[in-house]
């Protein structure tokens, strides 16, 4: 999957990037119909130690997924976001199990009509 890493007032160093490559790719062994994702990280401006913000959006064939998660560090915002988009990927394909489901009993009832 081709994954686009945009950090925002800073730059990211070569192993941050491979670390979100790597928990991305993951992300194909629960669909692998992903068409790319994209991936904004951010520096917030706040007093707490949480300020590092991962951004993730997903494209699916008809359908767009998101996901963005603020902690201590990046890695953690990645986890935690790649998590995320993990369980709306679940609901994804269970929704169109179901469509597929409607579609095959609606062409079978019709069929059968027919008759």
């Amino acid at each position: 999957m081709k994954i686009t890493v945009q950090s925002i007032h800073f730059t990211a160093d070569k192993g941050l990037l491979e670390f979100i490559q790597k928990k991305a790719d993951k992300l194909e062994t629960f669909y692998d119909n992903i068409i790319n994702g994209e991936v904004y990280l951010k520096l917030e401006n706040v007093e707490n130690e949480a300020n590092k913000i991962a951004e993730i959006k997903l494209q699916l064939p008809g359908n767009q997924i998101f996901a963005k998660e603020q902690c201590k560090t990046f890695e953690e915002a990645t986890d935690l976001a790649i998590e995320s988009l993990r369980k709306q990927i679940a609901k994804h394909k269970k929704r169109k199990e179901i469509a597929a489901q409607e579609v095959k009993k609606a062409v079978l009832a019709s069929t059968e009509e027919e008759f």
